[in-house]
This record gives C-alpha cells, sequence and structure tokens, in this order.
C-alpha cells in the first residue's frame, strides 16, 4: 500500500504518516520513485504506534515497537565499476568532441564575419572613389560659371546719368 492509502485505513493524513516515519525512524521500504511502500507488518506497526498516541503518548516518547530493520530501496552499492569506468570514458569523450565541434563552429563563423568585413571594406572604398569624382565634377561645374559672371560683372556698360549725356552734345 501506499502512503495515502494507509492514511485513509487509520484516519489520518498523509503528512502524519510520513511524520511517524520519520520522527519514529521507522525501516519502511521505498518503491523506485522513493515513496513509501508499506507491508502489512508495517500497517500493523501504524496502527500500534497510533493506539499509543490516542492514550495519550507523545510521539517523541514511543519507542518503535520493532528492531530497526535496514532500509531497503533507497541506494544500492555500485557493484561493476569497471562499467562506471567506460561511462566515464564515453562521457569524456563527447565533451571533447562537442568542444571541437563547438571550437570549429565558432571559427566558421568568425570567417563568415571576416569576409563580410572585408565585403563592407571594399564597398565603402569604391563609395569613396565616386564620392571623390563626384566632388572633382561638381567643382569643374562651379568654377567656369563664377568666371563667367565676373566676367559679365566686368563688361556691364556704364550708365550715365542724363546731365552728362546734355552736356557731352556740346
Amino acid at each position: 500500500m501506499n502512503t495515502s492509502e494507509v492514511s485513509k485505513l487509520l484516519g489520518v493524513s498523509s503528512s502524519t504518516i510520513q511524520r511517524w516515519v520519520k520522527q519514529l525512524e521507522l525501516p519502511m521500504e521505498r518503491n523506485e520513485r522513493g515513496h513509501y511502500f508499506f507491508k502489512d507488518e508495517d500497517i500493523a506497526l501504524l496502527k500500534k504506534i497510533q493506539e499509543q498516541i490516542q492514550n495519550g503518548a507523545l510521539l517523541q516518547d514511543i519507542a518503535p515497537i520493532q528492531e530497526k530493520k535496514p532500509r531497503r530501496g533507497i541506494v544500492k552499492a555500485v557493484e561493476n565499476d569497471h562499467a562506471i569506468e567506460k561511462l566515464f570514458e564515453k562521457v569524456s569523450e563527447l565533451e571533447i568532441s562537442l568542444n571541437e565541434k563547438a571550437d570549429s563552429v565558432a571559427s566558421y563563423q568568425l570567417l563568415q564575419h571576416r569576409r563580410e568585413i572585408e565585403e563592407l571594406q571594399s564597398q565603402v572604398k569604391a563609395l569613396n572613389l565616386q564620392l571623390e569624382t563626384l566632388q572633382k565634377q561638381v567643382t569643374e561645374l562651379s568654377t567656369p560659371v563664377q568666371t563667367e559672371i565676373i566676367h559679365f560683372q566686368k563688361k556691364k556698360p556704364k550708365k550715365k546719368n542724363i546731365v552728362s549725356m546734355l552736356f557731352g552734345l556740346f
């Protein structure tokens, strides 16, 4: 039986059963998941504990009625060191392989980034050359226009005022 079934049978909560087992250090078996598994003799022991508590005994005053049995199913001793050694070797090989793979991926990514940077640098150089060419063309076009304007301003005939025109006739 599991803890909840025993608690229903005795009329107490599951946590009460677990507390009794832990505080009285009762040697109960556990299943593969670590949950308590109660046999008929274990249930009888829990019923005796429940009777003592109902008769006024405190939990800390209750001595275990049965002798302590070694707990079973908690941790098994390692029987095959060779298998564990082989497992550790395999794990080490996998870690080395994983690190090598990570290094190769990082190297590949760095090379890709380097190629992209070189492409961008060549594009920047090409754009700089185009910019210089355009600036030269702009300066060449603007220079003759300015000289023509200055030349045109110099050739402008002077206006004569009316008085000088009248006296200029005589």
